[in-house]
C-alpha cells in the first residue's frame, strides 16, 4: 500500500493519520509539489488532476482524502473510524461534512494567502474570514467540552477529517506577517481551552510524528 502526499496538505494528512490510527503498513512517497512532480506524466497516470493525497494498493488507484479514508475503514475495520451503528455512523458523516463544507472553505481562506505568501494582496479576503473561522471553531469548542472526541468515546474519522485544518490554520497564525490580521488563534488555549486539549490527543496518537509535515519541522 502506497500514498502519494505533499507535505501540508490538510487532505494528505488526513489519509496518513488514518493510516497510522488503523496500523497498517506503508509506503509513503512524498510529492515534491515546488518540482512540479504532482504534474509529471508518471503522477498523472495516477491521478489525472495532479492532486494529493492519492492511494495506490494492488491494483486499485484511489485519489481523495474521504474516499481513501471510507476505502481503508472497510478494509481495515478496527478500530472503525466511521462507526459502529447507523446511528453513530450518521453523527460522524455530519461532522465530517460540517468540515468538509463549511470549517474548512473558510480556513483555507486564511491558510492558503500565508503558505503562498499572498497575504498583501490578499489582506480583505482574509480579514473577511476571521469571523467565519471563529464561528465555525466554538462549536467545535462546545462539542469537546464534555467529551474527549467529536463523536463517540474514542477517535474517529470526524476527528481525523477536522484536525488538519486547525493545525494549518495555527500554522498561518504563526506566520511573522500574522499578527497584522488579529487572526485570534494563538495561543489556541486562551480561547479555545477545550479544543487545544482535543488538539493534544491527536498529536499523542502513536504513530503521529510520521504524519507531521517535515518541512514545518525543518522550519521550526
Amino acid at each position: 500500500m502506497e500514498v502519494f502526499w505533499f507535505s501540508g496538505s490538510a487532505p494528505s494528512w488526513r489519509v496518513l493519520l488514518t493510516l497510522e490510527v488503523k496500523g497498517v503498513a506503508y509506503t509513503s512517497t512524498l510529492i515534491q509539489a515546488f518540482k512540479g512532480e504532482h504534474k509529471s506524466p508518471e503522477y498523472m497516470a495516477l491521478n489525472p488532476r495532479g492532486k494529493v493525497p492519492t492511494l495506490r494498493d494492488g491494483d486499485l488507484v484511489l485519489p481523495e482524502s474521504l474516499a481513501i479514508m471510507s476505502y481503508l475503514d472497510q478494509k481495515f475495520p478496527e478500530p472503525p473510524l466511521f462507526g459502529r451503528s447507523p446511528e453513530e455512523t450518521g453523527r460522524i458523516w455530519k461532522a465530517v461534512m460540517d468540515s468538509e463544507l463549511y470549517l474548512q472553505p473558510a480556513a483555507l481562506e486564511i491558510i492558503l494567502p500565508f503558505f503562498l505568501w499572498q497575504t498583501e494582496e490578499k489582506a480583505g479576503q482574509v480579514k473577511a474570514a476571521v469571523p467565519d473561522v471563529h464561528a465555525e471553531l466554538q462549536p467545535l469548542e462546545t462539542t469537546v467540552k464534555g467529551n474527549e472526541w467529536l463523536v463517540g468515546d474514542a477517535i474517529s474519522a470526524a476527528d481525523i477529517a477536522t484536525y488538519p485544518f486547525l493545525e494549518a490554520l495555527l500554522r498561518a497564525a504563526g506566520k511573522e506577517t500574522a499578527a497584522a490580521f488579529e487572526l485570534g488563534l494563538l495561543p489556541l488555549g486562551d480561547r479555545y481551552p477545550a479544543l487545544e486539549a482535543w488538539r493534544r490527543r491527536i498529536i499523542a496518537v502513536p504513530g503521529y510524528d510520521r504524519t507531521y509535515p517535515p518541512h514545518w519541522r525543518e522550519a521550526a
